[in-house]
């Protein structure tokens, strides 16, 4: 044990082997944060985008800035990917996937309920990283979606019975 004296007040013992809080965290597995929104129209449609940089599509989302809570993350990503400001509904889903190449760590995704919107017509692509999007019915969508499309039905299960789920891709 070791004891630090710390100016008028009792000295703190600290047991052997003890790590400073800014060591400890630092040594500690991290992981990716990202977030997205289930929209879908009236008709029950899912709103996918197709990124220029991958061979399926995806619901509209992103990566979380530094410090960013997974609810923010998806309204800027929403507003950045087709032009809307929608507001952020319950989450829907959690899902993990572990470091898979060329992503070096694990990635935690927070799906959230974006909602119904009419119709494409009032989105506005970010033309400089989507090359197009559009509604499929939820069996054509989870095709589209490859990997990620096993979430997709736990995601719309959840929006009806109002309850959470989580799922892992261990």
């Amino acid at each position: 044990m070791t004891d630090d004296v710390q100016g008028d007040r009792p000295p703190v013992t600290r047991p052997a082997g003890f790590v400073e809080p800014e060591i400890y965290y630092a040594g500690l597995p991290a992981a990716y944060v990202a977030a997205g929104a289930l929209i879908t129209d009236p008709t029950g449609r899912v709103l996918l985008v197709k990124p220029h940089y991958l061979d399926h599509w995806l619901m509209p989302g992103g990566t979380a800035d530094e410090g960013e809570p997974p609810e923010a993350t998806c309204a800027r990503e929403v507003k950045e990917e087709i032009g809307l400001d929608l507001p952020v509904g319950p989450l829907l889903l959690v899902g993990w996937a572990p470091a898979r190449a060329p992503r070096p760590r694990p990635i935690v995704t927070f799906i959230f309920d974006g909602g119904e919107l009419d119709g494409p017509e009032r989105i506005r692509l970010q033309e400089d990283e989507l090359d197009d999007h559009a509604f499929f019915p939820p069996d054509e969508a989870r095709r589209r979606l490859g990997r990620v499309g096993r979430r997709l039905p736990p995601a719309l299960h959840a929006r009806e019975t109002k309850i959470p789920y989580y799922l892992s891709e261990a």
